[in-house]
């Protein structure tokens, strides 16, 4: 009963087993359908090394990586040759790479890389599938190749599988301690290293457990890590810092196929989304963008293959050649990126830095010693050489901040010559003096500070940056100089304008006979006193005697220009200035009085003296004479041609002023010729009639005015005619008050009523106006005068007292209007002479 019970259970075991294999290999077959499509399986690498660079492009457009920007994964796996490494990539990620036939014996299958995507992980990754180690197909002398493609591997990959056998752990060739002691020398001094996933794969696993293996394995690989030379900034850094590494194991795949199947499918599950943080690829620093990738991994490979005889002794040159080169970047790009260095390098663009020598010649002196101490066990030749290149550049790339610095320092020195010369020169020092000793002084600070900027290691000619400064400095000079004369010249210049420009046309306005001595005497005190003082203050600068006679020369031409133009600017406007005269004198008396035409004036005399005193203002503007040769009879000519002509005629027929020059007087000398003369006499009398007729008006109206008698016939006829209507009156003086009182009525209504005001505006609005206004002024008249009449008898003084002064407006409104009257018919003769004369 217990053989059929065990036969029972054998066979549901059995056919359990046959049903789980059939499930595994129907998935297998779901897969291998789309398997080729999808994996697009591309030789990345052959095994001589050349990069299949247009295959790597194919497969990109493929899968699509160009899309996927940072979310993508790159695995890796290596290990011994026919370790099984394709066969497990091919179950772990769906691939389809080729795997070895046992039943052909044990071979090489992978020849160089392989590159695959894997299908159904997300994000995308992609697997590479490395040759074995140790085949006997390269030999045991050639594993430059292995070590190469390790190093790729490493670079490239974010996950690295490391197959192994789980018999071989602790051995020395068997565990690839050798290949992966040379890659972590050679990728710490390559590359800037980033976290990667080391994931030791134990294959065929025996009954020892995993925790009993993976310490050893462990610290196999720390023993590695710390045996392995770093450079100083990675001297203690731990393992950590750099791989995460990771131990699985799988059980026999040809013993146990179905463990190990479901191992591998649980394995499977941690490569999804591995890029997040903590995954197996969750270290994105360096990642290339997916369109980058195929660049990337080209320039990469071209780099590992150049240092493929890394370490062989028997390319020592070669060697020293690629790692004197390699320290010679390194250490330029650390000088490039230093903090100091980049600090000098911005504050330098627009600041001078003190020190800046030292600080340069200390930072450069710390990059090569640094060279050096990584550098000494290579071959001198090659060493000294790369150093040589690694200094001319380092002097190349701080050369331009050695420029600015020079130019900084010109500038600024510059700058602080000019504030101190100016500073010199407002303190009273001669300018010659001043600029002398600021030269000097500033020429030895900008030696000074260019020897503080001078850089060891460079051998730098800072001559051309000082002459540069020495010119700058003469143009500086010079500049200023120019600046400070003509700043002097235009001093004194104002000060002889201010003192002849009034004075000049004040004696040119008051035209007389010592009009132009009088001139001629100013111009010689003022110009003399002024260039006494140009001369001292001259002497400061320290000038030729022809430069200066030269400069006192041109003073005094200004002095004798400001004059000419003076005059030159009176005479364009003389007629201006004769009728301006003329009128003063013809309307002002001896005291300056404005005069009053009462008839007994002369104005036949007056207005000849006007007329004389403004051809004495024409003769004085004919003509220039600072000279005191400058003597002519332009007046006298004028006088006799023009006032008196008849005392002319007797000496010659012809008009002297018919003529388009003074005969002694030369043409640069002449402002108004005869013939311009005779001109502005001519319009001067017409333009100055107007006023005399004015004059002899106003005497003739003042003697009408003075004559208010009627003629003596009218006085006669009066008095015979009315004979007897005078003695009516006196029989009855009743009339003689009703006459008077109706006179004061009278008065009052036009007073009142503004009779001549309201006909202004004339005849019908003013009879309409007094129509409405004349009952309403009656009665108010009258009730005024009934008021009057009930005032108490002793208030009659006092009432009469301001009668006086009503009567004297009374009076002062007949005067006024007589005056009105008077200066209206002025005014309309004016008008009609004026109208007559248009």
């Amino acid at each position: 009963m217990d053989l059929t019970i065990r036969r029972d259970y054998s066979c549901l075991r059995s056919h359990s087993v046959s049903f789980h294999k059939s499930n595994i290999k129907s998935q297998l077959q779901l897969f291998s359908m789309d398997k080729e499509a999808e994996c697009c399986s591309t030789h990345l690498i052959e095994g001589d090394g050349t990069f299949n660079a247009v295959g790597l492009d194919n497969f990109i457009k493929q899968v699509k990586l160009g899309e996927c920007g940072l979310s993508y994964a790159v695995v890796a796996i290596m290990g011994p040759q026919s370790s099984g490494k394709s066969t497990l990539l091919n179950h772990l990620f769906y691939t389809n790479f080729k795997e070895m036939d046992a039943y052909r014996g044990r071979s090489q299958t992978t020849k160089g890389i392989w590159i695959a995507r894997c299908p159904g992980i997300e994000p995308c990754t992609i697997v590479m599938d490395l040759e074995g180690t140790d085949g006997r197909e390269r030999g045991e002398d050639d594993t430059a190749f292995e070590k190469q493609s390790a190093l790729f591997a490493l670079t490239v990959s974010d996950i690295v599988l490391i197959n192994m056998w789980c018999h071989d752990i602790g051995r020395e060739q068997a565990a690839n301690k050798p290949l992966l002691k040379t890659v972590f020398q050679v990728m710490l001094r390559l590359f800037s290293p980033r976290k990667t996933t080391l994931m030791f794969v134990i294959r065929d696993k025996t009954r020892t457990p995993l925790e009993n293996l993976e310490p050893v394995l462990r610290e196999d690989i720390q023993k590695i890590w710390d045996s392995v030379p770093k450079p100083e900034a990675h001297k203690h850094t731990p393992l950590s810092e750099f791989f995460n590494v990771q131990v699985v194991a799988l059980s026999s795949y040809e013993e146990k196929e179905e463990q190990f199947k479901e191992q591998v499918a649980n394995l499977r599950q941690k490569f999804f989304q591995s890029i997040v943080p903590g995954g197996l690829a969750g270290d994105r620093r360096g990642v290339v963008p997916a369109s980058g990738f195929s660049f990337s991994a080209q320039q990469i490979w071209k780099v590992i293959r150049e240092n493929k005889d890394l370490d062989l002794p028997a390319h020592k040159v070669m060697v020293a050649t690629v790692r004197c080169e390699e320290i010679a970047n390194e250490k330029y790009s650390s000088f490039v990126t230093n903090e100091d260095w980049l600090e000098l390098e911005e504050v330098v663009q627009s600041l001078l830095v003190p020190g800046f020598g030292k600080k340069i010649s200390s930072l450069l002196h710390k990059c090569l010693s640094s060279y050096d101490e990584e550098a000494t066990y290579f071959e001198d030749g090659v060493k000294s050489a790369k150093r040589k290149q690694l200094e001319d550049k380092l002097l190349q790339l701080v050369q331009p901040a050695y420029q600015l610095m020079l130019e900084h320092i010109r500038s600024v020195t510059l700058e602080n010559f000019k504030k101190a010369l100016n500073d010199a020169l407002n303190g009273g020092l001669g300018f010659a003096v001043a600029a002398r000793d600021c030269t000097t002084k500033f020429m030895r600070l900008f030696d000074e500070q260019c020897q503080d900027a001078v850089i060891k290691q460079a051998n730098w000619d800072s001559g051309k940056i000082r002459d540069k400064f020495s010119r700058d400095l003469d143009s500086h000079i010079a500049e200023v100089r120019t600046s400070k004369l003509s700043e002097l010249t235009a001093l004194y210049e104002s000060k002889l304008k201010e003192a002849l420009y009034g004075p000049v046309e004040a004696l040119l306005e008051g035209a007389s006979d010592d009009t132009w001595p009088a001139i001629r005497k100013l111009l010689r005190q003022e110009t003399e006193k002024a260039v006494s003082e140009f001369s001292f203050a001259l002497s400061g600068f320290e000038m030729d005697e022809q430069e200066k006679e030269n400069m006192i020369s041109k003073l005094k031409s200004y002095a004798r220009g400001l004059i000419e133009g003076k005059t030159r600017e009176e005479a364009a406007k003389v007629l201006y200035r004769m009728k301006e005269r003329f009128t003063s004198i013809f309307n002002h008396d001896n005291d300056s009085m404005p005069r009053v035409w009462t008839g007994k004036e002369d104005i036949r005399a007056i207005t000849k003296t006007a007329r004389s005193f403004s051809l004495k203002l024409l003769s004085v503007l004919a003509a220039i004479r600072l000279d005191e040769e400058d003597n002519d009879t332009i007046g006298d000519t004028l006088v006799l041609t023009l006032v008196d002509p008849k005392k002319g005629t007797s000496k010659s027929t012809t008009d002297p002023l018919a003529s388009s020059t003074w005969g002694e007087v030369p043409p640069t000398k002449t402002l108004i010729t005869p013939v311009q003369c005779k001109s502005l006499w001519s319009q001067f009398q017409r333009e100055t009639e107007y006023t005399i007729t004015q004059a002899i008006a106003a005497q003739e109206a003042n003697k009408r005015n003075n004559n208010w008698l009627p003629p003596p016939w009218a006085i006669a006829a009066m008095v015979i005619l009315g004979f007897n209507e005078f003695m009516t009156l006196l029989r009855n003086p009743l009339w003689l008050l009703f006459i008077f009182v109706s006179y004061l009525l009278f008065k009052a209504l036009w007073v009142q009523l503004d009779i001549s005001g309201e006909f202004r505006n004339g005849a019908l609005p003013g009879i309409l106006s007094l129509s409405t206004k004349f009952l309403p002024t009656v009665t108010n008249l009258l009730r005024k005068l009934a008021e009057e009449g009930q005032t108490p008898v002793n208030t009659d003084a006092q009432r009469n007292r301001p009668n006086l002064p009503q009567s004297s407006r009374g009076n002062n409104s007949g005067l006024s209007s007589t005056a009105s009257s008077e200066v209206t018919m002025e005014n309309e003769t004016e008008y009609t002479s004026h109208s007559h004369e248009n």
